[in-house]
């Protein structure tokens, strides 16, 4: 467990946090200049709070009150860059073997041979960083980041160089590191796709302060704690496989709701999570007959928060299940939206892309 307290002003805003990132991802996540890297930082000893207590598995790392201020290099922290920052003059293998040379002599790195095919690179030991693609270098930087032996791994916005083609390459290893590691990762980002495939837990940032810390799919699913505003409001389900279809469909079970989707991974009886974004999600009194859209879910409203122009965004209980619809205030004074009402959901099954399905963290708890 990584505990966080600190306070430290800079010249144009003062950050002002506290809380608590357990086993699995932690994603930092708010807007640029919200405080996500600082606080990074912190935790990594290169930057000294004004006021603050940090501890890591109940070592403390930073004390002010008492001006403790452990050196960066003896804090047992990984960081993984936007850039991977390997030596360039070093093959994959000697880079790998330069983080195990700086393990604690009482730590328990990880064992390199599993390290090496859990990132799938063995067969780049020989080359050296500059053959190697963006999704290559950040896969041998967190490799070299495991094989140091740390307490936590930082990765500060490690996809934010990367394409599409790279970022969806490099996935699935932070998915494996989340689920098959003993390591907690502290992830900074601001990309909601990203952030609801990898993240156990979120810390919602907004202007140097928290606006929502918990577990993904309850603070993706709270509209008062989004800090990107209506237009990034989304819901994370957490959803049982029932069965593959022969047309092409998979079929879902969430707190005894029923979702049709493409094809999505994994077999019946395993549990994935889903990403729906709220754009996605139309409203109808009464239920709908007549229509294309596969998945009509009976709901109960129960709360809206209008942004600043003419979204709306409506929260909804689906028998157990957040869900969150992106609608535009017309539309709510036209129906007389009010919390308590019955409501349908309409999902459209083709609206959900096939990167919004992933492995459930969870699963194996």
């Amino acid at each position: 467990m990584l505990n966080v307290d600190l306070k430290h002003r800079f010249d144009d805003f003062t950050l002002d946090v506290s809380f608590e990132a357990p086993a699995g991802i932690t994603v930092l996540f708010g807007r640029s200049g919200s405080g996500k890297t600082s606080i990074a930082n912190a935790v990594a000893g290169l930057l000294q709070p004004d006021k603050g207590r940090i501890t890591l598995a109940g070592r403390v790392l930073t004390d002010t009150a008492k001006r403790i201020r452990v050196p960066s290099h003896k804090r047992r922290v990984g960081y993984i860059f936007q850039d991977g920052r390997l030596f360039p003059h070093l093959s994959v293998a000697q880079n790998l073997r330069y983080g195990r040379r700086f393990a604690p002599r009482n730590a328990h790195p990880a064992d390199p041979d599993h390290v090496i095919g859990l990132l799938g690179i063995g067969h780049l030991m020989d080359r050296r960083p500059a053959s190697l693609s963006g999704g290559e270098k950040q896969r041998v930087a967190i490799g070299r980041a495991l094989l140091a032996g740390p307490d936590i791994i930082l990765a500060d916005e490690p996809l934010a160089a990367l394409d599409a083609e790279r970022k969806a390459e490099i996935l699935p290893y932070f998915e494996r590191l989340r689920d098959e590691m003993p390591v907690p990762v502290l992830y900074v980002s601001h990309d909601i796709p990203e952030m609801s495939r990898l993240a156990s837990t979120v810390i919602a940032l907004k202007d140097g302060r928290v606006a929502g810390q918990g577990p993904a799919d309850e603070i993706l699913s709270d509209a008062s704690a989004t800090p990107l505003g209506v237009r990034a409001a989304g819901s994370l389900i957490s959803a049982r496989v029932v069965a593959h279809h022969p047309d092409g469909l998979s079929e879902l079970e969430a707190d005894g709701i029923r979702l049709l989707l493409p094809r999505v991974p994994g077999e019946p009886g395993s549990r994935v999570r889903v990403r729906i974004d709220a754009q996605d999600v139309m409203l109808s009194l009464s239920e709908p007959v007549g229509i294309s859209a596969l998945n009509v879910l009976p709901a109960t409203l129960t709360a809206m928060r209008k942004g600043d122009g003419p979204g709306v965004i409506v929260q909804l209980d689906a028998g157990g299940t957040a869900l969150l619809a992106r609608i535009t205030r017309r539309s709510a004074d036209a129906l007389d939206l009010q919390p308590g009402l019955k409501v349908f959901a309409v999902i459209k099954a083709v609206s959900v892309p096939r990167d919004a399905v992933t492995s459930d963290p969870a699963q194996g708890e």
